[in-house]
């Protein structure tokens, strides 16, 4: 399989202009953290931490450096309410081991600073995508959204534009809180979050399992081809369930 995607990507780079294929990206990936009044310092923590050993994962590293030729840019930042998102890590091309080591150290080294503690997904998505819109040379360019709640401010996600975008989602949730469970999140993600024909949502039961969730969803993005075709919704929800019942 992995042969099979060099001979893809040497195709994909062959028919690209000398000076596109210096800059050659197959995809750019913001990734966008929920800091909202609903996260404690413990849950923060698990975040930041979990985002860092995810990228440490051994298969995310080879789904991360698969293509040499074309590397992954990344980016973090995090959010809460309208006017509040910060950088974490600015774009990184993700070009060997090195950059990635670097980029784990300095997720583990943040700290966290005093935010609005309410919830505006939609100015993190309006956010992400004007952060995006700077690799405008990747291939394919996906917004990340990390949340445990609904938008209660700002614009609606429903109402925000976000052209050819991707927007991928990673739900955190517990499995019996009735209207604030994993299900309606899930559900409420689906409806006005997911932006393009192969988006999809991840879910994490509790911040514990943001770590493995993050992996899971990481490792679906970085597929090449893109084929990170969304499962039902009730399908992620029941995986989840069970991995937190074991």
């Amino acid at each position: 399989m992995l042969r099979m995607r060099r001979v893809v990507m040497a195709a994909l780079l062959a028919l690209l202009p000398l000076g596109a294929q210096a800059e050659a990206c197959r995809q750019a990936l913001a990734l966008g953290l929920d800091v909202s009044g609903s996260v404690d310092d413990t849950e923060y923590r698990l975040q930041l931490d979990g985002l860092a050993a995810a990228l440490d994962n051994p298969q995310v590293r080879e789904a991360l450096m698969q293509m040499p030729d074309a590397p992954v840019r990344l980016m973090v930042f995090e959010w809460s309410g309208p006017d509040n998102q910060r950088v974490l890590a600015p774009w990184t091309v993700i070009s060997g081991d090195e950059a990635l080591s670097a980029l784990q150290q300095k997720l583990r080294r943040v700290a966290r600073v005093q935010m609005d503690p309410s919830t505006a997904i939609g100015a993190a998505m309006r956010f992400g995508a004007a952060s995006l819109a700077a690799q405008g040379t990747c291939w394919r360019q996906v917004l990340d959204v990390s949340g445990d709640g609904i938008h209660n401010t700002g614009p609606h996600p429903r109402e925000v534009d976000m052209g050819p975008l991707t927007v991928n989602g990673l739900v955190i949730g517990e499995a019996d809180r009735g209207a604030g469970g994993i299900a309606q999140l899930m559900a409420y993600y689906r409806a006005y979050v997911l932006r393009g024909p192969d988006a999809f949502a991840e879910a994490a039961i509790g911040f514990r399992d943001f770590e493995a969730a993050m992996v899971r969803k990481l490792l679906k993005e970085l597929e090449f081809p893109s084929v990170s075709q969304g499962r039902p919704l009730g399908d992620a929800v029941r995986e989840a369930q069970i991995r937190a019942a074991e």
